[in-house]
């Protein structure tokens, strides 16, 4: 008998062949950090382990259109609006918390679970406002990589554009979702550029410190419509999706886990993990997009540069200002970001109409297995690609992009707290206490913002 062949004994008494001792089953990857890890202890499992979902979720959310956002917001009213990021993080932890616990519970992503317990009109109507909103920052964030990687290596603007659209594509497409998560979480270091170029400006700290903490800037339509820029790409509506419909992938990966309201007994180390999963990955999320902020307000804002139209013109105006230095990572960051933010723009939507239309779906599944899915996923992108190729300003793109996603986040996020709150829905797991109460007090937040806005605007 071959050597490859010969049966040894485990400790436990099992029967394993030799040949299959270091062989790792496929698309199971070594350990679930749900579960005390075996050489750090019980209490304390790897922090890089534990995150998933949500640090891809929050880095996510720093794309080349939040970019520009932040950027703009910094150049025009300097630290006027810096408050904002210390408001939205516990508000934008609650929400992603919730709609994280939604797809770990009940097993389905967020559109899966629209389409059990809500009317098919709005179903349909959430379906839509997402579709719309995640192609046009798609479009926009595609553009912007463009423009970011001219600076660097001059060359036709169309090429780059093709060239993103092609690396997001085949990301998703052909790399098994082990592999596609390991990449996207290399890819959140991109994010530390913003912190090196903070690093090389110089910063008014007592003002910085006094619009932190005490705001104090009048109401125009400008303020507000910045404001509901802000609010729209730090709480944006493909977030809840994806970092739901990303839980339930890993429920895929990690044999052990069942959804929650079948397994409450696994409730404690699941949202353990959950709770500091999105507290660090929103955490660095909203300290990345206070850096951007500050660094345009203290190097554009204080030059009289107060209208900053996309993301690479706000890198390339830093290079007279900051050095060479400063705008080179400020542009390596637009690209790194955004080959983070694309592929989740394009998944988050083909998870919501997947799961509407009851098609199989995930990235755990094969091309072959999954047509339709992978077909929308394709489409999504090269529909935000073509919008590129259209007489569409892309320097109003990229900022009422954001402003969309803060319109359009109102009636989901309603949605999500009153499906969280349903026993029915959640069983054991209905959301409760502070969380219930943060979720709320965001979802009112975003609603008197948009109406507001809306307001000064007619």
């Amino acid at each position: 008998m071959a050597a490859s062949q010969i049966f040894r004994c485990t400790k436990s008494g099992k029967l394993l062949l030799s040949s299959d001792r270091f062989k790792k089953p496929d698309h199971t990857p070594d350990h679930d950090p749900e579960m005390p890890s075996p050489t750090v202890g019980p209490s304390r499992p790897r922090l890089f382990h534990v995150l998933g979902p949500g640090l891809i979720t929050g880095a996510s959310d720093d794309d080349p259109s939040g970019i520009a956002t932040y950027s703009q917001v910094g150049a025009q009213f300097a630290y006027g609006l810096s408050w904002t990021l210390l408001v939205t993080y516990p508000l934008m932890v609650s929400i992603q918390t919730i709609s994280a616990r939604i797809g770990r519970t009940t097993g389905y992503g967020l559109a899966g679970v629209l389409r059990q317990h809500c009317p098919t009109w709005l179903l349909s109507s959430v379906i839509m406002l997402l579709l719309v909103a995640n192609i046009i920052n798609l479009g926009a964030d595609l553009g912007a990589m463009a423009d970011a990687l001219h600076l660097l290596v001059p060359a036709h603007r169309v090429l780059y554009v093709l060239l993103f659209a092609a690396i997001s594509i085949s990301m998703q497409v052909f790399l098994q979702y082990t592999r596609y998560v390991a990449v996207l979480k290399w890819l959140t270091l991109a994010l530390f550029a913003y912190f090196a170029a903070l690093a090389y400006v110089h910063v008014n700290w007592h003002a910085l410190a006094w619009n932190l903490l005490w705001p104090n800037h009048p109401l125009t339509s400008d303020y507000l419509t910045a404001l509901v820029a802000i609010l729209g790409t730090t709480i944006s509506p493909y977030l809840f999706f994806w970092q739901a419909s990303q839980e339930v992938e890993d429920m895929h990966v990690y044999p052990r886990r069942t959804k929650l309201i079948d397994a409450p007994d696994q409730g404690k180390d699941a949202l353990r993990r959950i709770r500091i999963d999105t507290l660090v990955g929103m955490g660095f999320s909203n300290l990345v997009a206070l850096a951007i902020l500050i660094t345009t307000a203290a190097t554009l804002n204080v030059s009289g540069i107060t209208d900053i139209q996309t993301s690479a013109q706000a890198a390339e105006a830093l290079r007279p200002i900051a050095g060479n230095f400063a705008s080179l990572i400020f542009t390596l960051g637009i690209i790194g970001t955004g080959l983070l933010a694309v592929p989740v723009l394009a998944g988050s939507a083909a998870y919501a109409v997947g799961e509407a239309r009851q098609w199989p779906t995930g990235l755990k599944h094969r091309p072959k297995e999954a047509q339709a899915f992978y077909a929308t996923l394709v489409i999504a992108t090269l529909v935000g690609m073509i919008l590129n190729f259209v007489p569409l300003d892309p320097i109003k793109a990229l900022f009422w992009s954001a402003v969309l996603n803060g319109v359009a986040a109102v009636p989901i996020m309603v949605i999500i707290m009153l499906v969280s709150a349903s026993k029915r829905v959640m069983g054991e797991f209905v959301i409760r206490g502070w969380l219930k109460w943060l979720g709320w007090a965001a979802t009112l937040l975003m609603a008197d913002v948009v109406v507001a806005m809306l307001g000064a605007l007619v």
